[in-house]
């Protein structure tokens, strides 16, 4: 197993006898690859970020990644998302292995931390900033809140109101001269410029079939925060590509981060993966269980006498879609 440090994009106009890659970029549009079935290598992923113990929507997630890559004679990798150093905890890495381990949901891979690949999100920023699909905001929160309170008309996503493009209409002197001043600011994805570019997209996810992608679903989304140098939806889209992630499974919450993932995924040259948002985990009152607001951990439970059979067998069913390639939905 090669060293999460050392994982590199690669060249994926290359990849059309790689079984691991579904889809490969040509001239800017991506292309069924000729594979085989028979021989596809189904990778997934668990992406846990270690800022507290793994709860029963933890356990979900980290199980249908798991048994569908075993149903497929795949893998299941393990990623750290720990690219937010103001609510990492150290001790968390070992105690999240320690949790998947007890579930049996625990391969020998060396487990991916984002925090040591900065370079690459950079790399990719880069990338993207030569193609014209980004600008630098210099707003904070409290300047984006008045200025779509002053809004009669605010733009809303499925979250709720969206950054109202405040800095895109900066010109380039403009935004050079803040720069040098040293204003603080975050780097933003032009979601219309970035459509003009890549046209007409899908994704396919094997619950609900496949869907046009909707660039401004979450508007002009930060791709590089002002005190960290990318953001969740960069450093994903960066990292299932580096680690050749062939069906992304996750909660149902993230559908809308999709739209912005597959636009990112053009623009880079990456390979397109299938999804599967699969259904969360919820509290009596149909909460989202989260760690933040101080859901059952898996280690109480333990604590409690609970078999991991028995925590297992709380859990919904796995779905039963395969992921290949020519798969149905």
């Amino acid at each position: 197993m090669r060293s999460s440090n050392s994982l590199q994009v690669q060249d994926y106009r290359s990849c059309r006898n790689t079984p691991a890659q579904a889809l490969c970029l040509d001239k800017g549009q991506l292309e069924t690859s000729n594979l085989n079935p028979e021989t596809f290598h189904m990778l997934t992923r668990f992406a846990p970020s270690p800022t507290g113990r793994l709860h029963l929507g933890h356990a979900y997630a980290a199980l249908v990644a798991h048994e569908l890559a075993e149903r497929n004679r795949g893998t299941c990798l393990l990623r750290f998302e720990d690219i937010d150093h103001t609510r990492i905890r150290p001790e968390y890495y070992a105690l999240i292995e320690e949790d998947l381990r007890w579930l049996g949901l625990r391969g020998k891979e060396e487990a991916m931390r984002q925090s040591s690949r900065m370079e690459h999100y950079t790399h990719a920023l880069d990338q993207l900033r030569k193609q014209g699909v980004t600008y630098p905001c210099f707003c904070n929160r409290r300047a984006i809140a008045e200025e779509i309170a002053r809004m009669p008309n605010a733009p809303h996503g499925p979250e709720g109101p969206l950054y109202p493009g405040t800095c895109r209409s900066l010109s380039d002197d403009e935004r050079a001269n803040r720069i040098d001043q040293g204003h603080p600011h975050a780097w933003r994805l032009d979601s219309g410029r970035a459509a003009e570019l890549c046209g007409e997209l899908t994704f396919h996810d094997l619950r609900t079939g496949t869907r046009t992608v909707l660039p401004g679903e979450l508007g002009d989304v930060v791709l590089a925060r002002r005190d960290i140098a990318t953001s969740y939806h960069l450093a994903v889209v960066v990292d299932d590509a580096a680690q050749g992630i062939t069906l992304v499974t996750r909660g149902e919450d993230l559908l809308s981060s999709t739209h912005i993932h597959r636009l990112l995924q053009a623009l880079l040259g990456y390979p397109e993966p299938r999804y599967l948002h699969h259904e969360l985990i919820r509290d009596e009152a149909r909460r989202r269980l989260a760690t933040r607001d101080h859901a059952l951990s898996l280690a109480t439970l333990r604590e409690s006498g609970l078999s991991a059979k028995a925590v297992l067998n709380r859990l919904p069913p796995v779905p039963s879609f395969d992921g290949k390639p020519g798969g149905g939905t």
